[in-house]
């Protein structure tokens, strides 16, 4: 069952509290389920000849991501002259981006894409380019959400003010008894909104929501100002050169809607379900009970595990489990580890989760967001 805690009621005592707990936060020490699962992937990987970092298959499908990329925008700015040919080709290229996303930039950003570490760099920068900040993302996703995931006032991506209430901790309002109706068309929002303002106010005032993290500087600094530069040229100056400012704008929404709807579904369907756990700390030690990779399951859901289709296109993060447990591995490798987890799990009385189709997912978000509205 899961508890229940009453928040303090001043924005600052919230910051405060939130950043004193951060730094005494600890997981239970009894790491036997993590050695022994790391043990048998690592032995399944040796036995098959499976590499666990640059796979061919991994760069054929950059290759392929990429293409995609360079075709749907070029269609769409320089070939496209009516809203019927405009509109399936700003659709595709929201799709590839996201692919992108998905794909290539997460993978390099866990450091999961290369042996090399100039390689990681390098794909982890495709977010740069499509609008961005690799360095931001990595604080935001693979430091904070990766360690505290579904810990409220912790992991920031389950932090959304008064907007949504999405933890059974957060402070309930009247109108969060309509989320499972308002909420789903500010996912498609999600992507302007990160490209356009919390990158630039996350830089500024070096925090993510309550976490103070080490503003960029030098090389880091010129990646992030380099890329949003590019990115405006590419989103909005070159589409404007060939049309009308409104319609460049309105298919870059188009655009950018696609996007953020496909970021936002695939996360929401991993954490934001009946199914996951979203665990406190105890208030006298800020500890969680369970140990992290224990926790890493319990908070986390996988999805479409049979589909090879949902597999390709969201960069095994339908395989989410796997992803917390071995964000280090390339994802192409998660459908065959998956087995292995799930046996390992049951045999440690460990709770895997999974929903067998993505629409049991969405199913389920929408249930839990009902949930999380009500009194």
């Amino acid at each position: 069952m899961r508890q229940t805690e009453h928040l303090p009621t001043n924005p600052g005592q919230t910051v405060q509290r939130a950043v004193e707990l951060s730094r005494k936060l600890k997981f239970d020490k009894d790491d036997r389920f993590q050695i022994e699962l790391r043990r048998r992937v690592d032995e399944f990987c040796r036995s098959t000849g499976r590499r666990q970092r640059d796979c061919p298959q991994m760069y054929l499908k950059t290759a392929v991501l990429l293409t995609s990329l360079a075709i749907s925008y070029g269609l769409l700015v320089f070939v496209a002259q009516t809203w019927w040919q405009a509109l399936p080709l700003a659709i595709w290229l929201g799709l590839t981006t996201a692919g992108i996303g998905f794909n290539i930039q997460h993978d390099g950003g866990h450091q999961a894409y290369s042996d090399h570490r100039w390689v990681n760099q390098l794909m982890a920068m495709s977010l740069d380019l499509i609008g961005g900040s690799s360095y931001l993302w990595h604080w935001k996703h693979a430091v904070l959400h990766h360690t505290y995931a579904n810990i409220t006032d912790h992991d920031t991506d389950i932090d959304w003010g008064g907007l949504g209430r999405v933890t059974p901790h957060q402070r309930r309002f009247k109108l969060h008894r309509f989320q499972q109706f308002y909420l789903w068309p500010f996912y498609g929002l999600i992507s302007i909104k990160w490209h356009l303002h919390d990158d630039f106010q996350e830089l500024i005032t070096g925090r993510i929501k309550a976490h103070r993290i080490p503003r960029p500087t030098g090389w880091n600094l010129a990646i992030l100002l380099g890329g949003k530069a590019i990115f405006v040229i590419v989103a909005f100056v070159i589409p404007m050169m060939f049309h009308r400012w409104w319609i460049s704008l309105t298919f870059y929404a188009v655009t950018e809607f696609v996007l953020g709807m496909s970021m936002s579904i695939v996360f929401l369907l991993a954490h934001m379900v009946e199914q996951a756990e979203f665990p406190i700390p105890r208030d006298d030690t800020g500890r969680i009970a369970n140990a992290w990779a224990i926790h890493q399951v319990e908070t986390t859901v996988d999805f479409s595990r049979n589909s090879r289709l949902a597999a390709w296109l969201f960069g095994g993060l339908n395989f989410q489990i796997e992803h917390h447990l071995f964000p280090r591995i390339c994802h192409v490798n998660y459908p065959a580890i998956s087995a292995i987890v799930e046996e390992t799990c049951r045999e440690f009385s460990v709770n895997f989760s999974e929903h067998k189709t993505f629409l049991s997912g969405v199913a389920s978000h929408f249930r839990w967001l009902r949930r999380m509205g009500v009194a």
